[in-house]
């Protein structure tokens, strides 16, 4: 039977190309995923990282072979490797973003020590997309997802695709097509059977078995049907119900192999009325686009930090869409939106140029990685099928929406433009639009896949009425778009500022165009995307102000922006209460929680007047919800320190975010605060980042790495002039079969 065993661990690294006679002593021992090169948050030549380096991996089999097949299965790796077993060169892989595997088993050690050798090429390599002229993100070196062995029988399961029918009915229907590998030295006569379960992994139905012989050294392809189901949950953006179908392989009575495959119930279509309607009621789509880097790590990061930016977008910045710009990504970014409800709309890797036949060979074989890795995430919703703001090309364009058709008959195609006068080969026009509005559609569906961005770059230490004026502009056109009959959403440029190539980003090589900056940490413009959700879960409540005489054009404040989703609020200026005022409606008409803009008059914020502290006071139904006090004096009273997490597992990968911010007595962050915080760290773990460091825009994170042993982790910090502040985050040993994936 199969058998998964996650290998990040016991690899050796060295930034240079080394052959197999090299002393191991010359490399550095690693843990995936990895980065390449350690780099600064900005200020650094994205040429650091573009060399070939070889990662090694001495290793026995965990479990007897008993005659299976044995496979490396690589997550990612940037930008093109070369494998090698035992000497062997087993073959080369071109492209960062999609998943890719070999077989071991012709030149494998059954029994003794083999090694496997990865020449790895991170240079911007103009035959593999996105590259080919200029591109505005950047491909950090690494192997830098997780990688796996996988034994298997030789006649074994290779995909498994779940296809939810009848959704909308009363009595829903699960149609599974599953493919087989025959690798052996006969064909084999074998029964494929299916077991639909519930996230409790109780069966609730199984389907009928499909008797087939799987042909010597091809693919078999088969389908099943899962009938006479009890009620089940449709997955919805509250109730992000899971499934699994688990499907069986069997020859006589031998079991060969077993995989189970996660999904949801839910029907999602965008319609000719210009809509997207998930499960039959049409939803208005508001989200942003997310780059996968992380500052200091690159690309090259675990598990909990992928997770932790869906839930960014979803629960911070109350999104109900993402999209993953421009490449598909991390398997546990995708798993966390399909467990907390969070869209999808995935495209393939590339930006603006199309390069020769068999750069687009490449290409369409990421079409296929991508849908064939990902097409069984309810979350994704949409195949982005063309590359980002290319132009026309009629023969590729008409080959990939084809293919993604084919291999999945029940998701549309689009493909990101941004000019609006393009060909319309794919089922939605997805469409980046920079008029700072909305283009009234020529054609539905019509989504607007980027705006904003960088238009109006903004940092965390801007004047103050950039700042505000960025996070009106994402509002304006969030509220055209909700006004608009025959466009289904729009998704701002961006969710997070990014690392960039200098053609493009500002004199640190960093593109500030998210609405929360590097470190995933807010600007105004994130407070007015938090402020759209559901009060019920979340109140939100914050003043577009530091509320201080010089931070504007002629300065004091004559107009006060505040962000909420509150019903109303009453503002204070000391004890003198100004009123109490409602959400202007008449600017915003259609967002779900309009801005406030209180008119402040004048003599509040004026030379030789004695400054009063500011208080805003939110309401629900006519009761407080909510406060915000912002101190007149603008004094650093307290530095802070928080970790995302209390704990981490002791694989030497894991790691969380620590945030330090100095901030005033009211707990407000100081944005032109840029003092130096150094961190110490005693325990199991080690800091990524810069140490000291410098505050940007009053805050910054640096990143905490567990280490492969278990203990308690004490964090320091501390800054002149203020007390020390300090946190522990613990360290606990991984179960053994948590090390499995099945």
């Amino acid at each position: 039977m199969r058998t998964t065993y996650l290998f990040n661990d016991r690899w050796l690294f060295a930034p240079e190309r080394l052959g197999s006679d090299t002393p191991d002593a010359r490399f550095e021992a690693v843990i995936l995923p990895h980065t390449n090169k350690l780099l600064p948050y900005h200020y650094f030549d994205n040429a650091e990282y573009q060399f070939i380096s070889t990662y090694r991996k001495r290793f026995t089999l965990p479990e007897p072979r008993a005659g299976r097949r044995v496979f490396i299965d690589f997550d990612g790796a940037m930008i093109a490797c070369e494998v090698w077993l035992n000497g062997v060169r087993l073959g080369e892989h071109e492209g960062g973003f999609t998943p890719f595997s070999f077989d071991l088993t012709p030149h494998l050690n059954d029994t003794g020590e083999n090694l496997l050798t990865v020449y790895l090429d991170s240079t911007e390599r103009k035959d593999i997309p996105p590259y080919g002229y200029v591109v505005d993100y950047l491909t950090f070196g690494g192997v830098y997802r997780d990688v796996h062995l996988r034994l298997v029988e030789p006649c074994h399961i290779t995909n498994v695709f779940v296809r939810p029918q009848n959704i909308l009915t009363g009595s829903p229907t699960v149609a599974v097509d599953v493919t087989l590998h025959n690798a052996g030295d006969r064909p084999v006569p074998a029964a494929v059977s299916a077991a639909l379960m519930d996230a409790n992994g109780t069966v609730l139905a199984t389907g009928s078995t499909a008797l087939v012989t799987a042909a010597l050294g091809a693919a078999t392809h088969l389908s099943l049907e899962i009938h006479d189901l009890p009620d089940v949950t449709r997955w919805s953006l509250d109730d992000p119900a899971l499934y699994t179908v688990e499907v069986s392989l069997a020859s006589g009575d031998t079991a060969l192999d077993r995989q189970a495959a996660r999904f949801g119930f839910r029907e999602a279509e965008f319609r000719k009325d210009g809509g997207f309607y998930l499960n039959g009621e049409r939803t208005k789509l508001i989200g942003l686009n997310r780059h996968q880097t992380y500052p200091y790590i690159g690309a090259a990061a675990p598990a909990r930090l992928q997770r932790k930016d869906a839930e960014i977008i979803k629960h911070e910045l109350s999104c109900n869409v993402v999209r993953t710009s421009h490449y598909p990504q991390s398997p546990h970014f995708l798993d966390r939106c399909d467990e907390i409800g969070l869209l999808v709309v995935e495209e393939i890797p590339g930006w603006q140029h199309i390069g020769d036949s068999d750069w687009q060979g490449i290409s369409l074989r990421d079409v296929r990685a991508m849908i064939e890795r990902d097409r069984n995430h309810p979350s994704i919703i949409l195949w982005g099928v063309r590359i980002n703001e290319s132009r026309d090309n009629e023969a590729l364009y008409t080959a990939t929406n084809a293919l993604a058709h084919k291999l999945d008959p029940t998701r549309q195609t689009g493909g990101t433009r941004n000019f609006i006068d393009s060909q319309f080969l794919e089922d939605v026009f997805t469409y980046n639009d920079f008029s700072n509005s909305v283009i009234e559609p020529i054609h539905t569906p019509h989504l607007v896949t980027e705006f904003n961005g960088h238009m109006y770059p903004t940092k965390t230490w801007d004047q103050e009425e950039r700042r505000e004026e960025h996070a009106l502009r994402h509002a304006r056109v969030q509220d055209k778009q909700m006004g608009m009959e025959r466009v289904a959403g729009a998704i701002g440029w961006c969710a997070f500022d990014y690392n960039t190539h200098q053609e493009f980003g500002s004199g640190d090589h960093i593109c500030y165009h998210g609405v929360m900056d590097i470190f995933r940490l807010p600007k105004y413009a994130a407070y007015f995307y938090a402020s759209q959700g559901d009060p019920a879960r979340r109140v939100v409540l914050q003043a577009a102000t530091g509320w201080s005489m010089g931070d504007r054009d002629t300065g004091g404040i004559k107009t006060l922006v505040v962000l909420s989703n509150c019903d109303e609020i009453d503002v204070f200026i000391g004890d003198e209460c100004l009123g109490r005022f409602q959400p202007d409606r008449a600017c915003f008409p259609h967002l779900p929680h309009a801005p406030f803009q209180v008119s402040m008059g004048n003599g509040h914020l004026t030379w030789g007047r004695a400054l009063s502290d500011l208080r805003v006071v939110g309401y629900l139904d006519g009761s407080p919800v909510a406060e915000q006090l912002i101190a007149a004096d603008g004094l650093p009273a307290a530095l802070t320190l928080n970790s995302d997490d209390p704990g981490l597992i002791a694989d030497g990968a894991d790691m969380t975010r620590l945030v330090l911010r100095l901030v005033d007595r009211c707990g407000n962050t100081l944005p032109y605060a840029n003092a130096v915080v150094w961190v110490e760290v005693e325990g199991p773990a080690d800091l990524i980042g810069d140490n000291p460091s410098a505050l940007v825009g009053g805050q910054i994170a640096l990143y905490l790495r567990a280490r492969q042993k278990p203990g308690h982790v004490q964090i320091r910090a501390t800054t002149p002039r203020l007390a020390p502040v300090t946190t522990t985050v613990t360290c606990t040993e991984r179960p053994s079969q948590e090390r499995l994936r099945a």
